[in-house]
Order: C-alpha cells, then structure tokens, then sequence
C-alpha cells in the first residue's frame, strides 16, 4: 500500500488532521528548516509542544535546514556553519519523532570542470558518511534540487548506500526542470529512492502547484513510480490544505491511490 504524507499545517492543525485521517497519511514537517527558528529554542519548543499536544500519524518525517547550507564549502568557517544548521535539524527532528530527516544536495551544476565535480563528490561523502554514523537511530535522505541530470546524485548515493539509514529523497518536480527526463532520474536512482515529493508546475518554474494543476505528464509519474520507485514514501509538496485535498482526489480520480 502506497504511504502518502503531507505539509501540516501548524496554524490549522485540526485540517491537516482531519485530512490525514480520512487519507492514513503521514505528515512531513516544514516547520524547522529556517535559521530564525533553528536559533529560537524557545519558538522550537512552542512548535514542537503544540504538535504533540494532539494525536500524531504514525509516520512522520521532517525537511532539515538548506539555505545556504554548504557542508562541502572550502570556507571552514561556512562548512562549520553547515554542520551546526544539519546537526539542529537532526536534533529537533528527534525531539519531534520524526523518522527521517530530508536535506538537498545543493549541487551548483554550472560548476562542470572535472576536479569540481570530483572534489564535490568525495566532500559530501566525507561529511555525509560521518552525519549517518552519529545518528544511526534517523534517516538521512539527500534531495536533488539545482541539479540538471542525476550523475553527481548518483555518485553520492553509491558510496552511502552501504548505510541502512540513508536514501535518496526525489524531487519529481525539480527533476521535470533539470532539462532531462525524469523517468531518467527515476531509472538512474531506483536503487536509492526511499522518498519522493511531487506537486505540480507549468514546465518553466517550480510553481508548487496542486498535483493536476499544472503541465506535468502524470502518467509518466505513475509508470516510472510503478517501475522503478514502488517502495518509495511520497510527500504532496504543498503547503495549503485545500491544495492537498485537491492532490488527493486528483491521484484518486488517476487510480493511483483508493
């Protein structure tokens, strides 16, 4: 059976409830992933306090810090900074009871000569494999997002696969605009994909449109889902709750979810 999470919404909790409820899904937090509240350990603990205060899906997971967070920068003073911005998502992911934790890449794939993508590579896998071996009671899933194609991806993930608790986190969206095809990205990473976000845009920007509200070639999602990622959890990429109602039925009415 195909797990389906969504974005909770703090100020109207009762609704992402409700819908989680009629729906058995899992929510994925977007409530930490800023600086101003990764700093505020008072406003962590009101927001944590207050989604624990009711009746929580079983199965949750949480976005952690990516804003300028760059664990491979030759700047030890922004590497330093990364790693504090990675650490705190992992500790209040924990405090949460969040199972995974989902960070980016953030790859810069105007940056091609071979020593870069190299030295990209190796960096990220250093400080990956030593995050994944501090926490081995969380999952670590790396999402694509700047990148045009899945090789350099692909070339973390091949390294880091040997831990249980990492994965891959596809991003279906960022995929559609990297300028290859996603089923490319699909059958590249199959054998690393544990989690996949979707939303809808018109082609040309990442809109974060309700799935079915943009241009997005569904089917093509649903025959690379049923080929290559069937084991992946998948997260409705939107915010709003009536946005999510609206992805819900739209799967419904394509018969990929009941």
């Amino acid at each position: 059976m195909k797990k389906i999470l969504v974005i909770p919404d703090i100020e109207n909790i009762e609704k992402s409830l409700s819908l989680a409820n009629e729906y058995n899904l899992g929510f994925e937090y977007n409530d930490f992933f800023t600086s101003d509240v990764l700093d505020d350990e008072l406003k962590k603990k009101e927001i944590i306090k207050k989604y624990k205060s009711q009746k929580l899906p079983d199965y949750t997971t949480n976005h952690g810090a990516f804003i300028d967070v760059l664990p491979f920068s030759a700047d030890k003073k922004i590497k330093e900074v990364a790693y504090i911005r990675i650490k705190q998502s992992i500790d209040v992911s924990k405090g949460i009871g969040a199972k995974v934790v989902v960070f980016h890449l953030n790859y810069n794939p105007l940056l091609k000569v071979e020593s870069y993508v190299n030295d990209f590579v190796k960096k990220n896998v250093d400080i990956w494999q030593r995050i994944l071996n501090e926490n081995p009671g969380i999952s670590i899933y790396i999402e694509n997002m700047f990148e045009q194609n899945p090789i350099v991806l692909k070339s973390v993930a091949k390294d880091l696969c040997k831990n249980d608790n990492f994965g891959i986190c596809l991003d279906w969206a960022h995929a559609t605009l990297s300028g290859v095809s996603p089923e490319l990205w699909a059958e590249e990473l199959k054998d690393y994909v544990k989690h996949i976000h979707i939303n809808d845009n018109d082609l040309n920007s990442d809109g974060h449109l309700p799935w079915g509200g943009g241009n997005l070639d569904r089917n093509l999602f649903y025959s690379c889902y049923d080929r290559f990622l069937s084991d992946s959890t998948i997260l409705i990429e939107t915010t709003n709750v009536d946005e999510q109602l609206k992805s819900l039925r739209q799967l419904e009415k394509d018969g990929f979810i009941k």
